[in-house]
């Protein structure tokens, strides 16, 4: 047993994301519910020359630089083992990470989109392996809140999300919002949004000064899930968007998600929205947004390091509060679980590797590096004014408030794909707000239908 004595951050509250986990049963503070036979071990140093393959997707600056760091420090420590390093696009992993794990030499340590996709599906298929044991030997469910472990965690047979077996614990603290350009704020008159009519305003403004409104591409599709899941939250609150992608209650074609669809369609008619976003990489409407082009993008805290080397002071950050409610309501929570394959030789390694990148120093690292840790420390304080304080404020906000709404990817096995469609769709004009909630809930209820 692990002596690290590991106290959860009090910056995260265990208040957080408590509306993600209404009816899950939870991984840690309890008995795990399935373990593996084979007893397991922390002497790293013991399990003579190995070489761990390592597969991930933080690829964005600052969180690249983290892992970099981590990974050296790891094989600094422990230097029999090696590891080889396999970074791919978050689009890429997800294409091509199903077919690597299911062949004859998969990697030993993968992050894994959480929710039915892929977590789902990778436990359902035998291709990962729970985490229950390792939780009891480095104490993960006394460093992390609870309700961050139960988004990494599933039944036994993939078919409840939110179940009683950890199957990934995750680095990065994530909320998706909506970032600014200061000196284009200033130009302007106007203080940095704080609801979605301020933000619709704001963006008239722009566009009446001749300054494009939303820098936007969606040619690798998850953007658009962003750009959806802030505008029904903002509309909706985070109670009805939890009962929804959870499988709780609601439906697609509720009256607030039909609007929410009728706003992101608006934009793209009014050119809020920069025009031919279907065909626009991410990487370039970001590039947009760092060259002063536009007034406003909508994206997730992992841009933060970039924002902040590239633009400087002139960057901010802030999340949308519903009508009616005193805090916001967003989409967000944690970054993709490393989690280790069923085909790892050596998942004692593989174990020890990510209790090293993810929890106690890892946090640190992160920090330097300008980037969100899952769990912040007890006596962190950001500089004010700073864009790294925008986000920092913006996720301890939403977390301890029950305003942060899970990925809406997560949904079902196949929502990734439908949703992330829909609204190319949906901003292209070839469906009405009400097809497109048409298709969410056609698939949403395929699958409860199916449970």
């Amino acid at each position: 047993m692990s002596t690290k004595n590991r106290i959860r951050s009090g910056t995260l509250a265990a208040t957080a994301l408590m509306a993600l986990t209404l009816t899950a049963c939870a991984p840690g503070g309890s008995a795990p519910a399935e373990s593996s036979s084979e007893p397991v071990s922390d002497d790293i140093s013991g399990a003579g020359e190995v070489t761990l393959s390592v597969w991930d997707q933080n690829t964005d600056e600052g969180i690249n630089e983290a892992q970099e760091s981590l990974n050296a420090a790891f094989t600094e420590k422990y230097p029999n083992v090696t590891i080889e390093r396999e970074v791919q696009s978050f689009a890429d992993l997800k294409t091509t990470l199903r077919l690597a794990l299911s062949g004859d030499n998969p990697p030993d340590v993968i992050q894994a989109n959480q929710g039915y996709p892929d977590m789902g599906a990778f436990v359902e298929g035998g291709l990962i392996r729970s985490l229950n044991d390792y939780d009891e030997l480095y104490e993960w469910s006394s460093y992390y809140p609870e309700s961050l472990l139960k988004i990494n965690s599933f039944s036994s047979d993939g078919s409840e999300w939110q179940g009683d077996n950890l199957y990934g614990i995750s680095q990065a603290g994530e909320v998706v919002g909506v970032y600014y350009n200061r000196d284009i704020l200033e130009q302007l008159g106007i203080e940095p949004p704080t609801s979605l009519d301020e933000l619709e305003a704001a963006m008239a403004a722009a566009q009446a000064a001749g300054i494009q409104p939303m820098a936007y591409g969606d040619v690798d599709k998850s953007p658009g899930i962003h750009l959806y899941g802030v505008v029904q939250a903002a509309l909706a609150g985070a109670d009805v968007v939890n009962e929804l992608a959870t499988g709780q209650g609601g439906a697609w074609t509720d009256e607030t998600s039909v609007q929410a669809a009728e706003v992101v369609q608006s934009w793209a008619e009014k050119k809020y929205l920069t025009e031919g976003a279907n065909g626009i990489s991410r990487d370039e409407a970001i590039a947009d947004f760092e060259a002063g082009s536009a007034a406003f993008t909508i994206s997730g805290s992992w841009l933060q390091a970039q924002f902040t080397e590239s633009m400087g002071d002139s960057a901010g950050f802030t999340t949308l509060i519903p009508e009616g409610e005193e805090t916001p309501a967003t989409t967000g929570g944690e970054s993709l679980a490393w989690a280790i394959t069923t085909g790892s030789e050596n998942p004692d390694v593989a174990a020890a590797y990510i209790d090293f990148i993810n929890v106690d120093n890892a946090a640190q690292v992160f920090l330097e590096q300008n980037s969100l840790p899952a769990v912040l420390p007890d006596d962190y304080k950001p500089e004010e004014g700073t864009l790294t304080a925008d986000v920092v404020n913006a996720y301890q906000t939403v977390s301890e408030s029950g305003g942060m709404v899970p990925y809406l990817d997560y949904s079902t096995p196949t929502f990734y794909d439908t949703l992330s469609s829909a609204v190319q769709q949906l901003t292209d004009g070839q469906v009405t707000p009400e097809q497109f909630a048409e298709i969410l809930q056609d698939d949403y209820s395929a699958f409860l239908e199916s449970k």
